[in-house]
């Protein structure tokens, strides 16, 4: 029997709410979730004290891609059986290891050198992440983060998804795997780094393969990969959650972080696309038109059917969405342009998403408009705070244990 990391946090049942955190895919744009869970860990810490992270708040953390890098740094425990990163040394990770991760080549024929690229195989040869991930990880497993995680890859052998689920590794071994081989895989996003293949045996000795790639492919916002390993607890009758009902949304309390608009920015235009073969797909001016289409179309559409619920149930202020929709074409709106610079102006443009008004998907235009209530993303960080903070306490004060 796997014996998990225990959490600071008393499972649901004791609670009001269940707590989901979600952090969408995007390269080196990581770094605006990043400054966003910054901030509330900041708040959560001027509540609480300095020794709380973000894994002691949450019942989930969902992450794709580089949110799934992000999700295992968080919940991934140290020698102390605390979160291996707190939230502030999330950005520092970024600004070291973004270069070496996504080497910028100069070129004298930077079009020449692209096009050659997009013939001959993924962009980076990923050698440095898998090094990098596996030194900070080490032999951790999935079984033994701090809180439930659920991070998406896709298998291109099966053509399906492919969701490691702490909830599931009881049910499925082969599923706990080690943290190190997750994060590579759910980050291998197509023509920028390689697929990534591993072997894990479970308890039994027998032996699973994985051949996957992006979790991107499934679930570039994977806030409904988190939800859904929720209600399948509570329709399987889980004792963390036992006292809620099935399918009870109305009890959700939902932070979902974007990486901000799909890489380029660019909008196609159907007449000219109607001419373009595969290799305009795969490779437009360094960009990836087909990679764009599916995760903005992935991610959005998640948020249109969670604003859907929410906004049926009257339970808007319990889901915040944070995503820029308006970065600007070029370097700042890529998944690997990891200059200095840009690298920096990512964390400023997560600082100046704080500053900007909350935002929600109109339901009859499909627009997102600022909310009527006019507040702020870190006004709504600071309300959900406070939320996190009295449904531990809470938990505390109901649970025997």
């Amino acid at each position: 029997m796997l014996q998990t990391a225990k959490s600071n946090l008393q499972p649901p049942t004791y609670g009001n709410l269940i707590t989901v955190l979600s952090i969408d895919g995007g390269g080196i744009r990581g770094i605006i979730p990043g400054t966003i869970l910054h901030f509330l860990e900041s708040e959560l810490q001027k509540l609480d004290g300095e020794h709380v992270r973000l894994a002691d708040y949450f019942d989930v953390i969902a992450g794709t891609s580089t949110g799934g890098l992000v999700t295992a740094m968080l919940t991934a425990p140290d020698e102390n059986n605390r979160p291996l990163f707190a939230a502030k040394d999330i950005n520092k990770f970024y600004l070291e290891h973004c270069p070496k991760i996504f080497p910028q080549v100069k070129s004298i024929f930077p079009g020449v050198s692209k096009m050659m690229k997009a013939f001959s195989g993924p962009k980076y040869d990923g050698a440095y992440l898998h090094r990098v991930i596996r030194e900070k990880l080490g032999t951790t497993r999935l079984h033994q983060t701090l809180t439930n995680v659920a991070i998406p890859a896709f298998d291109i052998k099966e053509l399906q998804p492919t969701i490691f689920s702490t909830y599931e590794v009881k049910n499925t071994p082969s599923l706990n795997a080690q943290l190190s081989d997750i994060c590579i895989s759910t980050s291998a996003a197509p023509t920028y780094l390689p697929t990534y293949h591993f072997q894990n045996k479970d308890h039994s000795g027998s032996v699973r393969e994985f051949n996957l790639t992006d979790g991107g492919v499934a679930a570039n916002n994977p806030t409904l990969v988190a939800i859904g390993e929720v209600t399948k607890q509570i329709m399987k009758g889980s004792s963390d959650y036992f006292a809620i009902n099935k399918l009870d949304y109305g009890r959700l309390l939902v932070i979902s972080l974007g990486t901000g608009s799909a890489k380029c920015q660019r909008k196609y235009n159907a007449k000219d696309a109607a001419k373009w073969g595969a290799l305009k797909w795969i490779s437009f001016d360094g960009c990836a038109p087909i990679v764009d289409v599916y995760s903005q179309a992935s991610a959005d559409m998640v948020d249109f059917h969670l604003n859907i619920i929410f906004q049926t149930l009257n339970s808007e202020k319990n889901y915040l969405r944070i995503q820029d929709d308006t970065l600007a074409d070029g370097a700042i709106s890529s998944v690997d342009i990891a200059t200095k610079e840009n690298l920096e102006n990512l964390v400023r443009v997560g600082e100046k998403l704080l500053e900007k008004p909350v935002s929600r998907v109109n339901l009859e235009t499909g627009e997102v408009n600022p909310t009527s209530e006019n507040e702020t993303n870190q006004e709504a960080l600071i309300r959900f705070a406070k939320m996190l903070s009295q449904e531990k306490r809470l938990r505390e004060i109901r649970s025997p244990h």
